[in-house]
């Protein structure tokens, strides 16, 4: 009667409260220690590299991995900031991308840090796609241009210019863009200059706008949230998703 009952208050629980709990994860480079996220529902589940915006490694980043692990994925979210580092004044996030922004090799050994991070942790790499938000789309794309093998690069409203000296001939991925055309940070300029590149370089590609979505327009509760883009491109991700890593 006993194992009868427990049965049956573990059906009502919902879905998301039996799904795989994450853990905070620190790791080093160079000396300054950085804190990430990991949740891997199963063993060898395939892995989406999560980059965060410029706020840092938040709770958006993580509701964001467990939605992915309540779709079957691992999900590590990387800290490139360094552990603590969440910022939330202005100035303070302009000036931490900034940074980066300005030395692309600390951003790629930050990135790959994460990556190696995630190895060590048991996630299955020969079966993973990096994504992000915001500065976290710019950083995807960085590591895109990077060489890794991975099997997908995706963007959300992120950065799409292509940095001085920089192209996509090394890159080994399929590249996914979601980007507003109501977004006033990254032009639509930047939008069809990217597709120009992508398709003269030979690299398999997507891009999709949604009209009337402003930068960010992912951003749960915020100003800037638009439901019917943040829905369809989420819908098109997991599409993509269980296709690309199948």
């Amino acid at each position: 009667m006993k194992n009868l009952l427990i049965i049956l208050s573990l059906l009502l629980i919902p879905h998301s409260a039996l799904a795989a709990s994450g853990q905070a994860v620190e790791y080093e480079i160079n000396g300054q220690f950085f804190e990430g996220y990991y949740i891997s529902p199963a063993a060898r589940a395939p892995l989406v590299f999560l980059v965060h915006d410029w706020d840092g490694l938040t709770d958006y980043e993580v509701k964001r991995a467990g939605m992915l692990a309540d779709l079957g994925y691992a999900v590590f979210a990387v800290d490139l900031f360094g552990k603590g580092i969440r910022p939330t004044a202005t100035s303070d996030k302009k000036r931490l991308t900034g940074a980066l922004y300005a030395d692309r090799q600390t951003m790629r050994t930050r990135l790959m840090a994460g990556l190696n991070k995630a190895a060590d942790l048991g996630a299955n790499l020969s079966k993973a796609v990096a994504m992000g938000y915001c500065f976290g789309g710019t950083a995807v794309l960085e590591l895109a241009r990077s060489g890794v093998n991975l099997k997908a690069f995706v963007s959300f409203h992120g950065g799409l210019a292509t940095p001085e000296g920089q192209d996509y001939k090394a890159t080994k991925g399929f590249i996914l863009v979601f980007h507003g055309s109501a977004d006033q940070s990254v032009p639509m300029s930047q939008f069809a200059a990217l597709a120009d590149e992508l398709e003269a370089t030979g690299i398999p590609h997507e891009m999709t706008t949604y009209g009337g979505a402003p930068h960010a327009f992912t951003v749960f509760g915020s100003d800037r949230y638009r439901k019917d883009a943040d829905e369809k491109s989420w819908a098109r991700l997991t599409q993509f998703l269980a296709h690309t890593l199948q």
